[in-house]
């Protein structure tokens, strides 16, 4: 397994290649958000490509047997986040898995659901709806961007109420990207009555163990993100007495069967995306080993940060580097000029608007009404893709903030 020996070299994969060169990426855009839809190995994306032509040469002898070889999936992947096959379902993303949980729970009217500040908006929406439907209430948990993790325990201790059964709480934050003691406040909230749904969409991959790590009642988490599988993998994990009231949102033949086994058919949906996870998280550990690439994300990010910080900071009053309490490896945080990205729909079309000026993929987020580039690296980083980013974007964030760039 080969270690990082300069910071400014690329990352070279066990067989020798250029770890670059092992993704199908477009080399004239500039890739520095992996974290939003991921990026599929070319070997992956080959073994994807075999399945569906043998779906396709005999549909067949493909369809009847599909349960069967979702099921080695489940058992092949399960251990990857520290779970048991027969805990695991395969979803097709985290949203979706959140809602197969809210599909299941009925409140009372005067229940609660408390979320969080920093929670991903359209998990929040599903929290919102499982409410609704019940005249329920959802109250936020609001923790300071920099809060140290008791901080962020007495907020959960007091907001905590007799009537609280619910909290959806992120094991790695999406707009802020940071830690959360998700297995902490899971044994808060059960010493006082209450449940808890742990969103670890980012996790897999970047914690180990991810889904024994996060706690709660039910995990999920995306493999299409930091694991690199196709797009439409995650999965869903749960111990919970009552799991037999889970259901695929796809009413199929397997709804007979127990959990899990009952979402292993469901209709002719392309499975090839969970059949094809376990080759990519086999891809990450041949050629660089787990351990070793959040080491080598963690470091890539810092430099990242580092270096696009330093551009920025002679047009942010704080520290241009967000220097967060309980950081990931592949992620970090720097400000914005004031004025940018200061809401989401400001952020996502920021994100857009450099995309078709300065062929850069980014992604910037808001919290507080104060707008973030949010960095998230993986192996094909490069550090002369922070350079691109300095060189391209800087200038367009400082033009849209009305800033006139300093003289070198």
């Amino acid at each position: 397994m080969l270690e990082m020996t300069s910071s400014a070299a690329p990352v070279q994969l066990a067989s020798g290649a250029r770890a670059r060169d092992a993704w199908p990426l477009d080399p004239d855009i500039v890739h520095l958000n992996h974290g939003s839809f991921g990026a599929v190995p070319t070997e992956v994306v080959r073994h994807q490509d075999e399945l569906r032509a043998q779906a396709d040469r005999s549909p067949v002898g493909w369809f009847p047997r599909i349960a069967e070889r979702v099921a080695q999936a489940r058992s092949a992947v399960a251990p990857f986040v520290g779970a048991e096959a027969e805990d695991a379902v395969f979803v097709p993303n985290a949203s979706a898995a959140a809602t197969v949980v809210f599909n299941s729970l009925t409140l009372d009217a005067d229940d609660e659901i408390l979320v969080t500040d920093h929670g991903y908006g359209a998990i929040t929406m599903g929290a919102a709806r499982l409410a609704r439907r019940f005249g329920a209430r959802v109250r936020t948990v609001r923790i300071p961007l920099l809060a140290e993790e008791e901080e962020i325990l007495e907020l959960f201790r007091a907001a905590l109420g007799v009537r609280t059964r619910l909290i959806v709480v992120d094991q790695i934050t999406s707009p802020t990207a940071r830690l959360l003691p998700t297995r902490r406040i899971a044994e808060l909230a059960h010493e006082r009555g209450a449940r808890v749904l742990v969103d670890g969409a980012h996790a897999p991959g970047l914690v180990a163990d991810a889904a024994k790590a996060g706690g709660g009642d039910w995990w999920f988490g995306n493999m299409h993100k930091w694991p690199c599988a196709p797009r439409g993998s995650a999965l869903l994990v749960t111990r919970a007495d009552d799991r037999q009231d889970l259901w695929p949102l796809i009413d199929s033949w397997g709804g007979g069967e127990a959990y899990p086994d009952r979402f292993d058919t469901q209709g002719t949906i392309d499975a090839t995306t969970y059949l094809s996870t376990s080759a990519a998280i086999d891809f990450i550990e041949r050629e660089h080993g787990w351990a070793q690439t959040r080491r080598t994300m963690s470091a890539l990010a810092d430099e990242g940060a580092d270096r696009i910080a330093a551009a920025l900071q002679p047009y942010v009053a704080e520290d241009a580097r967000v220097h967060l309490p309980m950081p990931v490896d592949s992620m970090r945080l720097i400000r914005l000029p004031d004025g940018l990205g200061s809401t989401r729909e400001e952020a996502d079309a920021l994100r857009m608007t450099l995309f078709d000026a300065a062929g850069v993929e980014t992604a910037f987020t808001s919290f507080e009404g104060r707008g973030y580039f949010r960095l998230s690296v993986h192996l094909y980083t490069e550090t002369s893709d922070f350079d691109a980013f300095v060189e391209r974007c800087v200038p367009e964030i400082l033009r849209r903030a009305g800033i006139t760039a300093a003289a070198s």
